[in-house]
């Protein structure tokens, strides 16, 4: 698998249209899953900006995509607990941002099937995070109503990528679907 960092959704018969649309922000994957694509675009920020432009401009020309979920680290992992290890390592870095802030952990779980629960790994994480926050002496909450942060994890077989994202980062970027 190619590396990546955007997993991105489309609609039924939307493959196309993807690929037209943002194969020119970085190399665009597919992937074994049903309409899940992979990207690793060459510079994040101004597709998010291109991206938001076009669907304020347009949004009918993007009707192909369901969402689109940037990610800042990624890793590969063969066993559940090759990923919970990994992915305590990987938002242990988040603690700071999250200091004193309301939160959860969303997780969208493509493969592993039977051996992975998304929810499961969702409580753990955020349980873990809640315990470093309070070790910090900077306690946060979980919070899924309009919460300061949200961690995003989508998994693609047996790789993860993951992303903090913040209220205002939300709010801005629609096309950012958590939930």
């Amino acid at each position: 698998m190619p590396e990546w960092n955007a997993v991105v959704n489309v609609y039924e018969h939307g493959w196309k249209e993807a690929f037209d649309k943002l194969s020119g922000f970085g190399l665009l994957t597919k992937t074994s899953f049903l309409n899940v694509l992979l990207l690793k675009a060459d510079d994040m920020p101004m597709l998010l900006q291109r991206l938001q432009e076009g669907l304020e401009k347009d949004p009918a020309s993007w009707r192909f995509l369901s969402r689109l979920i940037p990610v800042t680290t990624t890793f590969t992992f063969q066993s559940p607990e090759a990923f919970e290890e990994r992915a305590k390592e990987a938002v242990l870095k988040w603690v700071p941002e999250l200091a004193g802030r309301s939160f959860h952990v969303r997780m969208r779980r493509r493969g592993f099937k039977g051996k992975l629960s998304s929810m499961d790994e969702e409580r753990f994480l955020d349980a873990f995070l809640l315990d470093a926050l309070e070790k910090a002496g900077t306690p946060g909450h979980i919070a899924f109503d309009d919460p300061d942060a949200i961690i995003v994890i989508e998994t693609v077989g047996s790789w993860a990528g993951l992303s903090l994202w913040n209220r205002e980062d939300l709010h801005r970027h629609p096309f950012i679907r958590t939930d």
